[in-house]
C-alpha cells in the first residue's frame, strides 16, 4: 500500500503562509528546521512544511476537517476563497484557496469513514 510520505506547499510568501495556514488549522513550526525559505510544520503526519517557490502545480491535497462549513467560514475569513461543500458517499468536501490562490481541498468524513 502506497502511503504519502511527506509533502510540501509552494507559495511565493512564506511569513504570509505561515499566518494563513496558523490561522485556518492551528499548525505551528519548527523553528530549528525551518530557514527563510521553507517552514517545517511540527507533528504533522506525514511530515510537511511550506517552501517557499513560484505558484506551480502539484497533488491535489485533501486536509481532514470536523466542520466543513465553520472550515470554509474560516477560509474565507483569512482572505481566501472556498467553494460551496459538495456531498458525496464518503463525505463533504469542498475546493478552497488561501489568501495568495493555492488550491486545496477541505474534507468532512461521512460517518464510519
Amino acid at each position: 500500500m502506497i502511503q504519502l510520505g511527506y509533502f510540501t506547499l509552494d507559495t511565493p510568501d512564506i511569513e504570509k503562509a505561515r499566518a494563513f495556514y496558523a490561522g485556518l488549522f492551528g499548525w505551528t513550526y519548527d523553528e530549528a528546521a525551518s530557514h527563510p525559505t521553507y517552514a517545517h510544520v511540527s507533528g504533522g503526519q506525514p511530515a510537511f512544511g511550506i517552501t517557499k517557490g513560484e505558484h506551480r502545480a502539484f497533488p491535489h491535497l485533501y486536509f481532514r476537517v470536523d466542520d466543513i462549513h465553520a472550515a470554509c467560514a474560516r477560509v474565507k475569513e483569512l482572505g481566501g476563497h472556498a467553494a460551496m461543500p459538495a456531498e458525496s458517499p464518503s463525505g463533504l468536501s469542498a475546493v478552497v484557496a488561501d489568501d495568495q490562490g493555492v488550491s486545496f481541498s477541505l474534507w468532512q468524513p461521512a460517518p464510519g469513514y
